[in-house]
């Protein structure tokens, strides 16, 4: 079995309970509310606009025997740039108030991943910092391709609104197609454990960030993680 396979096998449990927290099962089924859409963008906002540091820091920590996945890393910088500005307008195409998302805080589940995720790179495998790739552009897929224009449709929002989740639709999947091959050419047994550990970990707090979701109201306000980390 290649390592991509592996790490989704590895991480199956994790990816179950994620898609089993109530919120994103009524995403993909097209029964959300203006406030939890709202809700999902502001958190989305407060991990995005990390990608793009968490890629350099990565970058620059890779030893010379990864060469090259810092040049994968410098195309994914490249294209990952800017997006958090997207969420920003959806925001305000929503009726949202992008600037007092801006200036907020994350809730702690955020928090926590993006802190873990800075961590890894400084002090353990930055090579796990593909982990987050695997849970998130995988999330993303989802619910692009399966829940955007559901969710358009029932909250009669523009299109304009939605810029951010639609277009990383194919984007993604094509990302995910790149991340597959990158994947199973890592041969390093530590490189590899560091991606299902990271895996799991973000797993476990994108699924936290989800679950707060329907207690969000306002958009800069911290939200509480549920269960003690694992």
């Amino acid at each position: 079995m290649n390592f991509f396979d592996q790490l989704q096998a590895a991480t199956a449990q994790e990816r179950q309970a994620l898609f089993t927290v109530p919120v994103i099962r009524d995403a993909l089924a097209g029964e959300v509310s203006l406030e939890n859409y709202r809700a999902f963008l502001t958190q989305a906002y407060y991990h995005v606009r990390h990608t793009v540091p968490l890629m350099m820091a990565c970058g620059a920590r890779l030893p010379s025997r990864l060469e090259w996945l810092r040049g994968a890393v410098c195309e994914y910088i490249d294209e990952e740039y800017g997006h958090e500005q997207w969420i920003l307008n959806d925001i305000r195409a929503c009726g949202g108030d992008a600037e007092q998302v801006r200036d907020g805080q994350p809730s702690l589940a955020i928090e926590l991943m993006v802190s873990f995720l800075y961590d890894l790179i400084a002090r353990g495998n930055p090579v796990g910092l593909f982990g987050m790739v695997n849970v998130l552009e995988g999330t993303s897929i989802a619910l692009a391709t399966q829940a955007a224009t559901v969710i358009q449709d029932r909250l009669q929002l523009p299109a304009i609104a939605f810029s951010y989740l639609s277009s990383h639709g194919a984007l993604d999947i094509d990302h995910m197609d790149t991340y597959r091959g990158l994947m199973n050419r890592l041969e390093e047994p530590a490189d590899k454990a560091a991606v299902i550990h990271a895996s799991k970990v973000v797993y476990h707090l994108y699924t936290e960030m989800f679950r707060g979701l329907s207690h969000a109201q306002n958009p800069g306000k911290p939200l509480e993680v549920h269960h003690a980390l694992v």
